[in-house]
């Protein structure tokens, strides 16, 4: 079976915050993040997973990582956001 890659987006609910990244294995990734031991998120944990997205290459999850970072991208993402608060999504 070829890799994936994905594009992810975390909510945080202790600073309200949304984490974007991308990673080949999200659920050693998304460990990561909860436990702390990525730096630029551990203030903030714990995390639930908002949202994501598979890629045949990295390349790709790459592009639309930063599409998800721009303003439309954060538009985009909003509306999960709102699902979230309600319990919808995490």
């Amino acid at each position: 079976m070829p890799k994936k890659f994905i594009v992810y987006c975390l909510y945080s609910n202790s600073n309200k915050g949304l984490y974007i990244g991308h990673t080949d294995n999200l659920e050693r990734r998304f460990s990561q993040h909860n436990s702390g031991k990525v730096l630029s998120t551990k203030a903030y944990k714990p995390y639930k997973l908002l949202h994501k997205e598979e890629f045949d290459t990295k390349q790709e999850a790459i592009v639309r990582e930063k599409e998800l970072k721009g303003s439309s991208g954060r538009r985009f993402l909003k509306k999960f956001k709102k699902i979230s608060r309600r319990g919808g999504i995490g």
